[in-house]
């Protein structure tokens, strides 16, 4: 049996994209700068597509622009930003994705910001009163938050805070990777000057995103050459992404109350089963065990460290698919500087499971069953190797 439940790293492509994606694959190649036909009818499926999205968002077309995903438009939203409005002070958390914290990190090593990090409490929610005393202090600020973390699952009220940056003339940059085809944004109607995205977290493909940027800004672009994206980003245009995301999105936000009530289900039927397990001395990382604090699709436990291999490797083997945080950090040594920022027990494994509307109740049974196992087992082999000791 294999069971993929690392949803959050990325989502298997929806039939429905791979349907729309294929003539862009086969006879619709142009090139969208190209003024025959071939280039034209490519150049409107990509118009086509803009729409889509901003219908979906509540934004107007151009307001926005597609990137090679969420990385790339986090780096041109707070770059950008700081170039363009020579920002000196930006407001943070720790527990921001890398693609944020680390170009932060460069241009304070170049001298062009100052960084304060907000306030957070126990369980990882920013402190909205200590937020609005450091907006208070520092006129101007560019404010980056995420929607909803990644390996946790904590949600932001990403509405209040943009509420604050408008009384106080900050700029706000918000990540929602998390959170786009999971949760209805209507952009007209919130405080928001920069919001990112990327189409391999919502069933689309890998390799292509976007960003949002509000028509009262227009910042320097970081991509230079050819003039595509209006000017903001150059190179051509990833046809294939940009259909697929658009697709992908519109399948998620057709679908979204099915989906998200079904998902949601299978974290509190995983949450229930965990506690009737059996199982010692586990615990939830940040607010993750909260349905109404934190995404549906996340569930981030910690459980007790094994004396032989890590869990990882035995719910692999098991054709089990979970992370331990994030999938960019897993290129490391493996620790997560998230979870490093929480007060959690470090003597044990932090587990993120991660559901998508392609799961389902058996699955949850199946892992459950399996981590039953694995702890039996080390149990078992605990007890021989004290018995052995006394012998």
């Amino acid at each position: 049996m294999e069971i993929y439940c690392d949803n959050a790293a990325t989502t298997a492509l929806d039939p429905e994209v791979i349907e729309a994606i294929l003539p862009f694959l086969t006879q619709n190649f142009g090139n969208p700068s190209s003024t025959h036909a071939a280039g034209r009818s490519v150049k409107e499926a990509i118009d086509q597509s803009r729409n889509t999205v901003a219908r979906i968002l509540g934004a107007s077309p151009g307001e926005i622009y597609f990137t090679s995903g969420a990385t790339e438009a986090n780096n041109l939203a707070l770059t950008g930003a700081i170039q363009t409005y020579e920002i000196s002070h930006v407001i943070t958390s720790k527990i921001e994705h890398k693609a944020v914290l680390q170009t932060l990190a460069r241009h304070e090593k170049e001298g062009d910001i100052e960084i304060s990090f907000v306030k957070l409490d126990e369980r990882g929610h920013v402190d909205l009163y200590h937020l609005e005393n450091l907006l208070r202090a520092n006129p101007r600020t560019l404010i980056t938050l995420m929607h909803a973390n990644n390996e946790i699952g904590n949600i932001t009220d990403i509405h209040a805070i943009g509420v604050l940056a408008l009384r106080y003339n900050a700029i706000f940059h918000t990540d929602t990777t998390q959170t786009i085809g999971k949760v209805r944004f209507d952009l007209n109607q919130m405080d928001i000057d920069f919001l990112v995205g990327s189409a391999h977290k919502f069933h689309g493909p890998k390799g292509i995103g976007f960003i949002y940027i509000n028509k009262k800004h227009k910042i320097k672009p970081q991509i230079l050459g050819g003039g595509q994206e209006n000017g903001q980003r150059g190179g051509t245009e990833n046809v294939i992404g940009i259909v697929g995301l658009a697709k992908a999105l519109e399948v998620a936000d057709r679908d979204l109350e099915v989906n998200q009530s079904k998902v949601c289900r299978l974290k509190q039927y995983l949450i229930s089963k965990l506690a009737i397990s059996g199982i010692a001395n586990i615990c939830y990382n940040g607010d993750s065990k909260s349905i109404d604090n934190s995404i549906t699709s996340v569930v981030n436990v910690s459980f007790p460290c094994l004396t032989t291999e890590s869990i990882f490797k035995k719910l692999d083997a098991a054709g089990i698919a979970v992370s331990g945080g994030s999938a960019c950090s897993n290129l490391g040594n493996g620790s997560s500087h998230m979870i490093s920022a929480l007060p959690c027990q470090r003597d044990k494994e932090n587990v993120r499971f991660s559901f998508s509307k392609f799961n389902d109740f058996d699955e949850v049974d199946y892992i459950v069953e399996t981590l039953v196992g694995i702890y039996g087992s080390e149990h078992a082999g605990r007890k021989k190797e004290k018995e052995l000791a006394i012998i």
